[in-house]
């Protein structure tokens, strides 16, 4: 399968390379382009802040210029917490794309996304300060009015960013739970 996967707002850091080595084990083409240009940050609130510097728009378009080589091959998108969002967008937005895998994160949906059974995996802590359980209902809803076959997976008292060993938030029992089911996901496709 071919992967693109995007960083957090924390920047690309060595647990997305990480994580992409862990794909490429397991067979994948596996891409992780830096839509920070270098830059990474040890907080939340740092990264948010260049994040906000450089602007939704900049960081779309960045991320389009990435994909664009690959997405002829058609693309499994992927990410974490931010770029899961930016991953989810592409997605919606790419005829081609074969799925998408979640790690920590949504986005909005534009009213018109329209896929024709995209396979959807999201993994997310519960609870989780940025993906509330009203927010995750209203998506579920709206990506299967979209034409995505979605599933939610769920990880009690885990943190945002279970999947970085790096940060406060990592729960290793819940990442090794993530990667057993997203390499399974991935199989499928």
């Amino acid at each position: 399968m071919n992967i693109i996967l995007f960083h957090s707002t924390f920047g690309l850091r060595p647990a997305v390379r990480r994580a992409a080595d862990r794909l490429r084990a397991a067979g994948h083409e596996v891409w992780t382009p830096d839509l920070f240009e270098g830059r990474t940050f040890e907080t939340v609130e740092e990264g948010m802040e260049f994040n906000e510097g450089i602007g939704k728009d900049e960081l779309l378009k960045r991320a389009v210029l990435a994909a664009a080589p690959y997405s002829d091959r058609g693309l499994v998108y992927a990410g974490f917490s931010l770029g899961a969002s930016i991953a989810q967008t592409l997605a919606l937005g790419d005829e081609k794309a074969r799925g998408l895998l979640l790690l920590h994160g949504t986005s909005d949906i534009a009213a018109n996304a329209s896929v024709d059974e995209l396979p959807v995996q999201l993994h997310v802590a519960e609870p989780d300060p940025f993906e509330t359980d009203d927010w995750l209902s209203a998506w579920y809803l709206q990506m299967g009015r979209a034409g995505a076959d979605v599933e939610v997976y769920r990880y009690a008292g885990a943190g945002h960013l279970y999947t970085d060993p790096d940060l406060p938030d990592y729960d290793e029992e819940a990442a090794e739970a993530t990667w057993r089911v997203a390499l399974g996901f991935l199989e499928t496709l």
